[in-house]
């Protein structure tokens, strides 16, 4: 598919350029999209052909066309756009696994059944159907009655914890417990700890999720390093680091500072809280903009 395929106005996102440091999304009605352009903005959405040229304004085509479908409420484009899940397992794509949600979001209730659908249906890797939960929740954060619907669709797929990734199985219950506020799922949930099937960087222990959830108003053993728990050999490094600045500084050692690289959002974060980037640090640090 070239550039040519397609018309006026959807051939106006062609150009828009880059939508990085935009803190809300354009009004895109005003360019004349409509229903009736819902399948060639699909097909933008889509085209593979777009992501090619970094130095183009048209690799930011897409982006403008996930959106305006969002605003249009397009629910004929949820099972397509989807798709674009696919590839997150395989190489992680922030504009997809944050972007899409919200647009998602915006579609509304009807986008409920569709990602009911992809996240039962097998063969989709962890981060998709992380990133279909996801949205799923910016649904009902937006839509509250359809809450009761998507936390059992949730709780259904944390069900299978047993076949499932520990960190997929983490993300379903930060959704349940952080997200959604869903107590009535605590059972599952205790069960799939109980089974040591959850990541514990993400949320910590089935106390500290209790505590959360208003279930347990403290601990009742000392909190574990969750970071040393599941990944030893990052907390070996950390400890030794540690143990270096310490011989050096003996004085009180000042706050940790962000490195010059960011981490993944699903890396440690730079803090040595333990905790995964986009559970600590991610928030602040993009809102100081580094």
């Amino acid at each position: 598919m070239t550039k040519s395929d397609y018309t006026e106005p959807v051939s106006q996102l062609l150009t828009l350029g880059d939508e990085f440091d935009q803190s809300e999304w354009r009004d895109y009605s005003v360019l004349g999209l409509t229903t009736d352009h819902i399948p060639d903005l699909v097909r933008m959405a889509l085209d593979e052909d777009l992501w090619v040229d970094t130095e183009s304004n048209e690799i930011w085509a897409g982006i403008h066309a996930w959106r305006a479908l969002g605003q249009l409420r397009a629910a004929d484009a949820v099972k397509p756009l989807a798709t674009l899940f696919d590839d997150l397992d395989g190489d992680i794509n922030e504009w997809v696994s944050e972007d899409l949600p919200e647009v998602f979001g915006l579609i509304g209730p009807d986008a409920v059944p569709p990602l009911c659908d992809y996240i039962e249906e097998p063969g989709h890797g962890q981060w998709a159907c992380v990133a279909a939960s996801n949205s799923l929740v910016k649904i009902a954060e937006r839509y509250p009655v359809t809450r009761a619907e998507v936390t059992n669709i949730i709780s259904k797929k944390l069900e299978h914890f047993a076949e499932q990734e520990r960190q997929l199985n983490a993300c379903l219950v930060a959704n349940l417990v952080h997200d959604l506020n869903a107590v009535e799922t605590a059972p599952i949930i205790e069960r799939a700890f109980a089974a040591d099937a959850v990541d514990l960087s993400f949320m910590g222990d089935w106390e500290a999720v209790q505590i959360e959830l208003g279930l347990l108003e403290a601990r009742l053993t000392p909190e574990p390093d969750y970071f040393a728990i599941e990944m030893p050999e990052f907390a070996e490094t950390r400890d030794r680091i540690r143990a270096l600045m310490d011989q050096r500084i003996p004085q009180a050692q000042s706050a940790p500072l962000p490195p010059r690289k960011k981490p993944g959002r699903n890396d440690p974060c730079w803090c040595g809280s333990g905790k995964k980037y986009k559970q600590c640090h991610m928030r602040e640090d993009r809102e100081k903009g580094l």
